[in-house]
C-alpha cells in the first residue's frame, strides 16, 4: 500500500510516522508512506499556497491551484482508490472505515489548514471527506496521521500477531474486553480466575461477555 500526504507542515508528520508500527511496516515494504510539500508546487514566489477568501470573512483559504497541481503530478505516476481530504465536517472515521481503507493500494490525503481549502478542491479533487471528530485541529496533519496509523497496523505483517488486530475495540461493534498480565495478585488485587483456568473455551465466553457488558455501559450506542 502506498499513501500519499500533502501538507503544508511536513515536519509535524515525522514523528508520527517514523517510529513504531507504521515505521517498521514501511521498513519491511508492507507500506509506502510519502509526504508532499504543497509549498512546493506554487508558482509564488514567497511560496505562498493561501489567499484572503471571496466574500470577505476572516482566515486565509488555501488555494486551488497548488492543491490541483500536486494531486495531477501523483495521479499522472497512478491510480489511485481514494483522495481524503481532512475535514471537521466529513464523515466520522471509525475502525470499519479503517478496514475498508486497509484493503486499497493507493491513497493520497489532503491535509486541511488555515480556515479551510477553496471549496472547488472539494467539488472536483477530492473522493472523499473525513473527520476525526466533532472538533477543529489547528491543521489536518494529525487527523492524516491518526488515519494512516490505523490503516497500516491493520497490514498483514504490520503486527507480529496479526489475531490481536482482530481483538481490538470496534472490530465487532464491541468493546475490547479486560486484559491482565502478571503477576497474577498485586496489593491484594487479583486477576479474574477464570483466565487462569487454562479453559480455552470458558475464557472466550467470558471475554465475549465482558466485551458485551463494557460496551452497554460504556458505549450503547454502538449495540
Amino acid at each position: 500500500m502506498r499513501i500519499d500526504i500533502i501538507t503544508v507542515l511536513p515536519e509535524m508528520l515525522e514523528s508520527p510516522l517514523g517510529n513504531s508500527i507504521v515505521k517498521r511496516a514501511c521498513d519491511a515494504g508492507l507500506a509506502e508512506i510519502v509526504v508532499h510539500n504543497l509549498r512546493d508546487y506554487t508558482t509564488n514566489r514567497y511560496r505562498k499556497v493561501d489567499d484572503y477568501p471571496f466574500g470577505g470573512d476572516a482566515g486565509m483559504v488555501i488555494q486551488i491551484e497548488p492543491v490541483d497541481r500536486c494531486i495531477s503530478a501523483l495521479q499522472s505516476q497512478r491510480h489511485y482508490d481514494e483522495v481524503i481530504f481532512t475535514a471537521p465536517d466529513g464523515e466520522v472515521f471509525n475502525q470499519k472505515m479503517a478496514n475498508s481503507l486497509s484493503m486499497l493500494d493507493n491513497i493520497i490525503i489532503l491535509c486541511g489548514h488555515y480556515k479551510g481549502i477553496d471549496y472547488r478542491i472539494r467539488e472536483h479533487l477530492i473522493t472523499r471527506e473525513i473527520s476525526i471528530g466533532d472538533y477543529v485541529l489547528t491543521g489536518g496533519e494529525m487527523p492524516a496521521a491518526i488515519i494512516t496509523d490505523a490503516i497500516v497496523r491493520l497490514l498483514p505483517g504490520a503486527i507480529g500477531d496479526e489475531q490481536s488486530a482482530l481483538s481490538d475495540s470496534f472490530q465487532d461493534n464491541l468493546l475490547e474486553p479486560p486484559v491482565y498480565t502478571r503477576p497474577a495478585e498485586y496489593r491484594s488485587w487479583r486477576v479474574p480466575e477464570i483466565l487462569l483456568s487454562g479453559h480455552a473455551a470458558k475464557i472466550e465466553a467470558w471475554r465475549h461477555e465482558q466485551a458485551v457488558e463494557r460496551t452497554r455501559r460504556l458505549r450503547p450506542d454502538l449495540l
